[in-house]
């Protein structure tokens, strides 16, 4: 195991972590409004969808072996699809259904569920285990794709940036949305701040784990870490076209300005595919010399 892809993974931990515990923290000292969570959503749809196809399954394609390749990597693609979208129309997370304000929609919530603590309590549970499984995924595309870097070769300061990234860019959406429905729900500060922590913790701890078992697999390792890409990549997909693209498209408001946010998230991850091409590029060319 490389110390330097390790500290590495260990920076990209602690940026999530900070990442998602200001997330948790927006609904207690930001009032956060309808256009702007459009906006983010809108630009981090298009990044995730690009992180997709221009990161995680071009890797994985790579490390497959065999003639079966190809078929093996959609099948695997299609398989991460259908269980992210089994785990959206179970557990309903990734609700940033907000009105023209966000602390509107809470309050709105809060009283609409206010004869029924049961179904508030069991929705909840839900879209907490939902942002969960979601969140242990993100770990070990995360984990994995550092793996890929130490595989290859590749220079420390790239490997799994565009991952990573992604994963940056949408936690605080998550740790949002499940702390903002506490708060709505009536739930103390200490349970708020104690589910906030945990969550926040999920993601790096998942990388890490993630990043130290995959070492253990020997002479299956490039094979299995294939696999996993191709099936994070499958699951990237569905976020982005299933579950952001389709809550933006609801709207007919501002469609300018949250077109140009998801083309700009589509640049952003093309841009650093570009530039980690042309750094593994060179550093090929340097090592042919």
């Amino acid at each position: 195991m490389d110390l330097n892809f390790l500290l590495l993974l260990l920076g990209y931990s602690l940026a999530i972590l900070a990442a998602s515990l200001l997330g948790g923290y927006l609904p207690a000292i930001v009032k956060m409004t309808h256009t702007r969570i459009q906006m983010v959503m809108s630009f981090v749809a298009g990044f995730i969808l690009s992180v997709a196809l221009y990161h995680l399954l071009p890797h994985g394609l790579v490390m497959i072996p065999g003639p079966g390749a190809v078929e093996k990597a959609v099948g695997l693609m299609m398989f991460g699809i259908i269980l992210m979208v089994l785990l959206l129309r179970i557990f309903h997370f990734h609700q940033h259904e907000f009105g023209d304000e966000a602390g509107d929609f809470l309050h709105e919530h809060a009283h609409e569920h206010a004869h029924d603590h049961a179904s508030s309590e069991s929705r909840l549970i839900g879209i907490g285990m939902g942002l969960g499984l979601h969140t242990v995924t993100e770990g070990i595309a995360l984990g994995t794709s550092i793996r890929v870097g130490e595989i290859h070769g590749d220079e420390v300061g790239l490997a799994g940036l565009g991952v990573f990234l992604a994963i940056l860019l949408h936690k605080p959406l998550d740790a949002f949305s499940i702390i903002g429905l506490l708060q709505a729900a009536g739930h103390s500060l200490r349970t708020r701040i104690a589910v906030n922590i945990g969550f926040a913790m999920l993601c790096p701890v998942v990388a890490l784990l993630t990043f130290w078992g995959i070492g253990l697999l020997g002479h299956w390792e490039e094979e299995v870490v294939g696999y996993v890409l191709v099936l994070a990549a499958g699951a990237f997909l569905c976020i982005s076209l299933s579950d952001l693209l389709p809550e933006i498209h609801f709207h007919s408001h501002d469609r300018v300005k949250l077109t140009v946010c998801f083309l700009m998230g589509i640049a952003l991850a093309y841009g650093l595919y570009f530039i980690e091409s042309e750094a593994v590029h060179g550093l090929d060319t340097h090592e042919m010399h």
